[in-house]
């Protein structure tokens, strides 16, 4: 059954509402936090912000999961020698954060793990502090990264850090 409500919210949000929540100053902090994070394990994070979902999608009734497993694809965020990548979703329409792990990785992470970063980032987001929510959640997948996939010997930089914004 169609969400018309979901649908119109996805149809009306305004195209730059996500610079409101994510100014210039905000991406080049993220960029800075996930460069300075992958440094410490062997992992590899994206953060990818998407104000709303293409009516199509909308209509059909895409969870924000599925749509962060195809734009996990998409970025080829599994595309790393370590099956290492983490890739942090955002669905501003919907007030949705989603984290997907690579295979590497969730055969050693809970996924409740996840579930905790992404609460604690939407807590954050309800106070409309994005800044704050995005970069401790990058600190606590950093922590997780660390323990489970810490560095050893080369530990090349094979996913971009800066936050990409879907659907301008």
């Amino acid at each position: 059954m169609v969400n018309f409500r979901r649908v119109l919210k996805h149809l009306f949000m305004p195209p730059g509402a996500w610079r409101r929540a994510f100014p210039q100053a905000t991406l080049d902090a993220i960029e800075a936090a996930v460069a300075s994070s992958e440094t410490g394990h062997r992992g590899e994070i994206r953060f990818a912000i998407e104000n709303s979902l293409p009516a199509t999608l909308a209509w059909r009734g895409t969870s924000g999961r599925e749509r962060a497993i195809e734009v996990f694809s998409h970025l080829r965020v599994w595309d790393t020698e370590h099956n290492s990548g983490v890739l942090i979703y955002l669905l501003l329409a919907d007030h949705d954060i989603e984290i997907v792990a690579d295979r590497g990785i969730a055969a050693k992470v809970d996924p409740a793990d996840w579930e905790a970063v992404a609460h604690s980032m939407e807590a954050a987001f309800r106070q409309g502090d994005f800044e704050r929510g995005a970069l401790d959640g990058i600190a606590q997948i950093d922590a997780i990264l660390t323990a489970h996939f810490p560095p050893s010997g080369h530990n090349p930089d094979e996913l971009a850090n800066r936050p990409v914004i879907l659907g301008r």
